[in-house]
């Protein structure tokens, strides 16, 4: 469990700095890759938090 907030977090803070790249050069490849990790991290916390919610019911 623990392991899996430190990634969750590592990967926010990672798309983080992928969109302050974004903001400080204009390259639209560092936005792309934030969008990415942003879009993948969100789906495996729903995805781990839809485990523990039906665990729960179980």
């Amino acid at each position: 469990m623990l392991l899996f907030r430190w990634t969750i977090f590592l990967l926010l803070i990672a798309a983080g700095v992928s969109f302050a790249f974004y903001a400080g050069t204009g390259q639209a490849r560092f936005k792309q890759f934030g969008l990415v990790v942003l879009k993948w991290t969100i789906l495996a916390g729903l995805g781990f938090f839809g485990v523990l919610i039906l665990e729960r019911i179980a």
